[in-house]
């Protein structure tokens, strides 16, 4: 089969079917309007209708078009910055704070799971191992698995060396890892969608094809308007992470992420004998490159994806250069094909961390999950309509007063390229 004929997204060919959301073709109500359909903005339309809201949410395409519908599906505690250094660089109390959200967000999302009977998001607990791509690496692995049981008393983290590593993953391109238990892999276009049909179930209003163009002020309250129609209400949460370019709606927070696409490569149906051999415990793993790239089972296939795709448009370079490091890693793959093949928005932030606040009293952000979002995006939904309500929860570094935008956005495209070439070339001579 040509590259280019390959199917789009594996989740897409497996997923739960869709439910039908209408366009916005009127004029309507609602206490809070929430633009973008992803995690983060249908969890927080569940916590409005807890609060006895009316929640609306705007979709400029399709729920889970964005990152909530394309990403790998692995499911951790984990911020793009380690404990370690969260510790060092704002003392224990903000690093156990954050630690303690980690597994909160974690929870979040079994919770959600089990509470609206979502089955299809097939969540399994298996855990997940950071692979340790040369010795420094898994020094600085070692030092964290050790600061978080010691200091933070989180006894979800377990040391592997080479050989456990190499037993867990099947191959012996690793010197070391860290185990956390607290960590799953699941279909996350399915999970998606269970928690779109809980919001319409519950009484919340979902429009698909109803991009969000522009506020205006009426009588102390908003009314957000769209192609067709527009929604009066009291607040709205901005929750569109790496495609917050859509339109003018968005241009407070436009500036604050630097959208990075992330690429993901599936293979054929693989016999069983090959899973006797690679992946035999079922988690998920991850190297700790700084281009980082991952791997895990779905099924009977293996998928491998990871950074390296720059701009809007996706990129054959990357795709072969996933596969290459695939067969690299797995030997025992190279007579296997890739079927498979998709890529997605990565949301990154100047300090690799999320960011949620106010824009004004009224409006509020969440965005910025820098490539780890699945659970966090889940619980910080959440918490942005509890900041809507007057809620002020401990949020820790996550907080902002207001959106913080990157400096020399005009220049963010070279600026990533040049950083990227620069952490591939650290990579490549193991520093």
């Amino acid at each position: 089969m040509h590259k280019s004929a390959l199917p789009l997204s594996l989740w897409r060919e497996t997923a739960t079917p869709a439910t039908a959301h209408s366009e916005l073709h009127d004029n309507v109500q609602a206490d809070v309007v929430i633009i973008g359909g992803g995690y983060t903005g249908l969890s927080a339309a569940l916590r409005a209708i807890e609060l006895g809201l009316k929640p609306a949410i705007l979709e400029a395409r399709q729920i889970g078009f964005g990152a909530s519908g394309r990403n790998g599906g692995v499911v951790s505690t984990k911020f793009r910055v380690s404990l370690s250094d969260i510790a060092k660089t704002h003392g224990k109390n903000v690093a156990k704070r954050m630690n303690a959200l980690g597994h909160e967000a974690m929870s979040c999302v079994e919770n959600y799971i089990e509470q609206f009977g979502i089955v299809e998001a097939d969540l399994r607990r298996t855990g997940n191992i950071r692979c340790a791509h040369n010795e420094t690496a898994f020094t600085a692995l070692v030092e964290e698995a050790k600061i978080v049981r010691e200091v933070f008393g989180d006894t979800s983290f377990t040391i592997l060396d080479a050989k456990a590593v190499a037993e867990e993953t099947g191959s012996t391109c690793f010197f070391g890892g860290i185990l956390n238990f607290h960590a799953g892999i699941f279909h996350p276009l399915s999970y998606c969608r269970g928690l779109a049909k809980a919001v319409l179930a519950n009484g919340g209003s979902i429009y698909e094809s109803s991009p969000a163009l522009r506020f205006t002020d009426e009588g102390g309250e908003k009314r957000v308007h769209t192609t067709d129609g527009s929604i009066r209400c009291k607040q709205v949460l901005i929750a569109t992470n790496g495609y917050s370019d859509i339109s003018s709606a968005t241009e407070a927070v436009r500036k604050t992420v630097i959208p990075f696409r992330s690429a993901i490569i599936a293979t054929e149906a693989l016999p069983s004998a090959i899973f006797r051999e690679i992946l035999r415990n079922d988690r998920s793993y991850s190297e700790t490159r700084r281009m980082m790239r991952w791997f895990r089972r779905s099924s009977n296939r293996l998928l491998f994806g990871g950074r390296g795709a720059f701009g809007k448009n996706d990129s054959p370079a990357a795709y072969a250069m996933l596969e290459q490091a695939m067969r690299d890693i797995f030997p025992q793959l190279k007579e296997y094909r890739v079927a498979s093949r998709w890529s997605g928005l990565v949301a990154m932030t100047m300090d690799s961390l999320p960011q949620i606040g106010l824009i004004e009293k009224n409006i509020a952000f969440s965005l910025g999950y820098n490539g780890a979002g699945i659970a966090m995006s889940s619980l910080l939904g959440r918490y942005a309509i509890d900041i809507l309500q007057g809620k002020q929860p401990d949020l820790a570094l996550m907080q902002r007063q207001k959106p913080e935008n990157i400096p020399f956005f005009s220049m963010r495209a070279p600026a990533v390229r040049t950083v990227a070439a620069w952490y591939q070339l650290l990579d490549r001579f193991g520093r």
